[in-house]
């Protein structure tokens, strides 16, 4: 497995696999990866000769009283991990490689506005800017995406169709902890307290997926989840809501396919769960 630090190497390595005829595989991650990412890599190495992780810190995805510095990095493991699933390659950029003092950015429109959009206003121009650079410089055949992300896959697959990037979008599984926590790195900022506090957030997960039905109200479904995450002293709720898979847009009832998605604080962190319900 090689790792590479600049575009031009990069560019340069999948040049030269392009050249033998071998079709390429991306994982974008932000790093300190976890069993999700590793669901990733695998499901890219089934599908792929090559397959190219890439760990960057994205910094225009993050706020101003965001946890842009405090955002967990160990590289060494995560080296280890892409090693050991048959990753190879791992580009690993420093900022001043990605972002020379820019003024091109990459925004979506309406897919941004709901859910985590609205309270992270600058997120998701950052998250589109930094995917499209790596699409540009890894230009994979396929790349994939977790769905615990679930507005960001479907924004990610609004891009693709609309900048008509020649790349195929595979979202998959969320990936959860054996008691039901959702895989993320910010679950290492939970204290012992917290870490039992979020499991609320999967709790209300499983309450909607039992409730939900075609033609219900949106807000029958979405009361019941609130209330399960509101019973929960440490919680704070961002928001709870059913929204068009498609759009983004909130729903009043369940009469097409939906997402229903959550955003909490548990403490001082932010964390997001999902599901989805086609009719």
């Amino acid at each position: 497995m090689q790792v590479t630090k600049t575009v031009a190497e990069t560019r340069a390595l999948v040049k030269s696999w392009r050249k033998e005829g071998k079709t390429v595989g991306l994982v974008p991650t932000m790093g300190y990866l976890h069993e999700g990412h590793a669901s990733l890599i695998r499901k890219c190495r089934e599908e792929n000769d090559i397959v190219v992780v890439s760990v960057f810190v994205n910094p225009t995805q993050f706020g101003p009283n965001e946890d842009l510095e405090a955002y967990p990095r160990d590289f060494e493991r995560d080296n280890a991990l892409c090693k050991s699933l048959g990753a190879d390659l791992i580009f690993h950029p420093e900022p001043e490689e990605m972002y020379q003092d820019p003024c091109a950015f990459v925004s979506i429109e309406t897919l941004s506005e709901n859910l985590c959009g609205k309270t992270r206003p600058i997120h998701f121009r950052g998250v589109c800017t930094v995917v499209s650079k790596l699409f540009h410089i890894v230009a994979p055949d396929k790349a994939y995406f977790g769905q615990k992300d679930a507005q960001q896959l479907a924004i990610i697959r609004k891009m693709v169709r609309d900048l008509n990037f020649d790349i195929e979008i595979v979202g998959c599984p969320i990936i959860r902890e054996e008691d039901g926590l959702a895989k993320s790195s910010r679950n290492t900022y939970l204290n012992p307290q917290e870490r039992q506090a979020a499991l609320c957030l999967s709790r209300a997960v499983k309450r909607g997926q039992e409730l939900i039905a075609p033609g219900m109200d949106s807000e029958a479904v979405l009361k019941e989840m609130r209330a399960v995450i509101e019973a929960e002293p440490l919680a704070r709720i961002d928001y709870v809501s059913m929204v068009d898979a498609l759009t983004m847009r909130d729903v009043e009832k369940v009469d097409r396919d939906v997402l229903v998605a959550m955003a909490v604080y548990i403490g001082k962190t932010r964390l997001i769960d999902n599901f989805s319900y086609e009719v």
